[in-house]
């Protein structure tokens, strides 16, 4: 009977002893003694079955007064036994200022809300020994040392200095452009050359069809009507009109042409110049009546055409209306190029000043 009950209280003690030993922790620090400054590092290892889990101290910045954690690596894990068992490794990187002999207490982990503490560790923290005896032996501080010049710290500056020019131009021209109110790029055909009075009863003829005096603008229907008289003008006597003032076209015609033919002109550009500059409004029948003044005009002063001779073909540039979505999207190229101008011209300068300064 007593053998039966040694064997059972020796069953209880090792299950307890098992039990007791189934987590352990153990701290390890990798050297004991550190100067000044110096870093040391701290192993926290904990063992325990897998199914387990395990809290480690939550420290902030400091592990005691005069020992500062700089960095708490992430915990590592290692599985024994065939899984069946877990090795948590953490290290904390520590440091210390102060010269002193420094108690570091027992670690506390938590497992399974259980609390199992390391062993308590130490550490010594030398200052710096300094030979006051021998203050030679020391170096004062070093002059300003001048950086040696690299050329791929100025590859920025360079290309900048190099599209400043092509993008100063471009500037200007885009500038230029929007200020004449003409398209970038303008389209060029090639197509027969019409006889001056073709080319005038051709565009007389489209005024006559958009009806412009009907819409209440007189003025811009005298203003493309005489237009349109200066340019035929131009071309068949050979004197600029379109650089003259009404009675200057009509003393120049009189010297060369038929009186009857030239007063009704003259009667359609004083009823054009009344109409843009004294904003006179004439009546539905004398607008008709000026249009077929210019047309008579044109019919009597007109040379005489040849059949047998074939038109000449000519380069006619066509140059088309600038959209109001080009129009922004030029005033938008302008502003970005101004901005890169200014940008540049800025890091430049700053940059030759950060240099010779």
């Amino acid at each position: 009977m007593k053998r039966y009950l040694f064997l059972i209280t020796l069953l209880v003690t090792l299950a307890g002893r098992v039990t007791a030993q189934s987590v352990t922790v153990d701290a390890t620090i990798d050297s004991l003694q550190i100067l000044i400054g110096e870093q040391a590092k701290i192993k926290l290892q904990v063992s325990l079955d897998t199914d387990k889990r395990a809290v480690f101290p939550a420290y902030t910045d400091t592990l005691v007064r005069g020992v500062e954690i700089i960095d708490v690596a992430k915990p590592d894990t290692q599985l024994l036994n065939d899984g069946r068992r877990s090795l948590i490794t953490q290290e904390y990187t520590i440091t210390s200022f102060d010269s002193a002999l420094y108690y570091l207490p027992p670690m506390e982990v938590t497992v399974d809300n259980k609390p199992y503490r390391s062993k308590a560790l130490a550490l010594k923290v030398y200052s710096m020994p300094v030979d006051t005896l021998h203050p030679d032996q020391f170096f004062g501080p070093k002059t300003v040392m001048q950086a040696p010049f690299a050329w791929e710290d100025w590859y920025v500056t360079i290309a900048c200095v190099l599209l400043f020019v092509p993008f100063l131009l471009l500037l200007i021209y885009l500038v230029k452009r929007i200020r004449d109110n003409k398209p970038i790029i303008r389209k060029v055909k090639v197509e027969p050359k019409l006889p001056p009075h073709q080319l005038a009863m051709q565009e007389i003829e489209r005024i006559k069809n958009e009806k412009v005096w009907q819409k209440g603008e007189p003025k811009e229907y005298y203003t493309e009507l005489t237009d349109t008289l200066r340019v035929y003008i131009k071309e068949r006597f050979g004197f600029n009109a379109l650089e003259m003032t009404s009675s200057e076209i009509i003393d120049k015609l009189l010297e060369m042409k038929d009186k009857e033919a030239i007063s009704d002109l003259r009667e359609l550009f004083q009823t054009a110049d009344l109409v843009k500059f004294a904003k006179h409004n004439p009546m539905m029948n004398e607008n008709d009546a000026n249009l077929i003044n210019a047309i008579d005009f044109i019919n009597e002063t007109k040379e005489k055409e040849d059949e047998n001779v074939k038109p000449q073909p000519a380069e006619i540039t066509i140059i088309e209306k600038r959209s109001l979505r080009t129009k922004i999207l030029l005033g938008a190229g302008i502003v970005l190029l101004v901005a890169a101008l200014i940008g540049s011209l800025i890091y430049v300068g700053l940059e030759l000043y950060n240099y010779f300064a």
